[in-house]
C-alpha cells in the first residue's frame, strides 16, 4: 500500500474516482430544479432498492398485507446515480439527499419523513404495527433498530465501497472493515441463537431494517462476499435470513424501485398492488422472448 501523507488543507478533487464518483461531493442543497410527482395515495416514496430503500417498502408491503388499508402508496424512482436526489423537489423532503424519503399527507398538514429508521417508527407508531407497546420489548426493538443505524455504515460505507467500489483494491482498509463485518454478524448470530427474530419472538421493524443489509449479504446478494467474508458460517442468521425471505410481502417490497438485476424482478414504481402481478407477468414474458 503507497504511503500517503495528508495534505495540511484537504481539497475536492473530482477525480478521485470509484463507482460514485460522479455523484459525490463536499457540499449539500441542490443542483437543478426538479419537481417531484405526487401519485393519489396519502403516502409518497422517493426512493431506490437499495438496502436502506427496501426497508421502507418491505414495511409498507407488510402493512397492507397485515390489513392496513391506510398504507396505500406511491413509490417514485429516485435513480441515484443519475443526481435524482439533488434535485429541489427531492431536497425539499430530504436535505441530506439520501434515499429513502416519505412525505405522509393523510393530515391537514404534509410530514416530511427522511432516514429510513425514522421512516420505519413513523409508519409503525401511525399504524400501531410491528414496533411492541411494552416498554422492555419496545426499549429492544430500538436498540437493535438503532444498532442498525451504527453498524451498516461499516458494511456499506467501509467494507462495500473498499472491497467492490473503490477505484483500488488495498489490504488495509478491506481487512480493517471485513473483521468489523464478521464481527457484527458474530452479534446478529449470537442474538439469533436465543430468537427467533432479531428484538424476541416476534417479527418487528428491527428485522425490516437489518434484513436488506445483513441477510443480503448472507443471501449473496450484496458486493458477492460471501465467499470471502464466509458467511455460510453464521448459520443463525442463514436461518433468520431465509425466514424473513419466505414471506410474500418481503418478496413485494424488494422488487419496489429495483431497476438492476433481473428485469422480472423489477417494479420501477408501484402505484397500486395490481403493479407486481401485471409488472412480473410482463417482464417475464420478455425474458423468455
Amino acid at each position: 500500500m503507497t504511503d500517503y501523507t495528508p495534505p495540511k488543507v484537504w481539497t475536492w478533487n473530482k477525480e478521485s474516482g470509484g463507482r460514485f464518483a460522479s455523484i459525490n461531493r463536499p457540499i449539500a442543497g441542490a443542483t437543478h430544479e426538479k419537481e417531484l410527482p405526487v401519485g393519489k395515495h396519502p403516502l409518497q416514496l422517493y426512493s431506490l432498492a437499495t438496502p436502506n430503500g427496501v426497508k421502507v417498502t418491505i414495511m409498507l408491503e407488510e402493512l397492507l398485507a397485515a390489513g392496513h388499508k391506510g398504507a396505500e402508496y406511491d413509490a417514485w424512482l429516485i435513480r441515484i446515480n443519475e443526481g435524482d436526489q439533488f434535485g429541489s423537489g427531492f431536497v425539499e423532503i430530504n436535505p441530506n439527499s439520501k434515499i429513502p424519503a416519505l412525505m405522509d399527507r393523510s393530515g391537514d398538514k404534509p410530514i416530511r419523513i427522511f432516514e429510513s429508521g425514522a421512516i420505519l417508527t413513523h409508519l409503525a407508531e401511525k399504524f400501531g404495527a410491528f414496533l411492541p407497546t411494552e416498554p422492555a420489548a419496545r426499549a429492544e426493538c430500538f436498540s437493535w433498530l438503532f444498532w442498525q443505524m451504527g453498524a451498516a455504515p461499516y458494511l456499506g460505507g467501509g467494507f462495500g465501497h473498499f472491497y467492490a467500489y473503490a477505484p483500488a483494491k488495498f489490504e488495509y482498509p478491506i481487512d480493517r472493515f471485513a473483521m468489523e463485518v464478521k464481527r457484527q454478524l458474530d452479534v446478529l448470530d449470537r442474538q439469533l441463537a436465543e430468537h427467533r427474530f432479531i428484538a424476541g419472538e416476534d417479527y418487528t421493524i428491527a428485522d425490516m431494517a437489518i434484513w436488506p443489509w445483513y441477510g443480503g449479504l448472507v443471501k449473496g446478494w450484496l458486493y458477492e462476499a460471501g465467499e470471502f467474508l464466509q458467511v455460510q458460517d453464521y448459520k443463525n442468521v442463514v436461518r433468520w435470513a431465509d425466514e424473513i425471505y419466505a414471506r410474500p410481502a418481503v418478496k413485494r417490497g424488494r422488487m419496489v424501485n429495483r431497476a438492476f438485476g433481473e428485469p422480472a424482478s423489477q417494479l420501477h414504481e408501484r402505484h397500486d398492488a395490481s403493479d407486481f402481478d401485471t409488472n412480473t407477468q410482463d417482464k417475464l414474458a420478455t425474458a423468455a422472448e
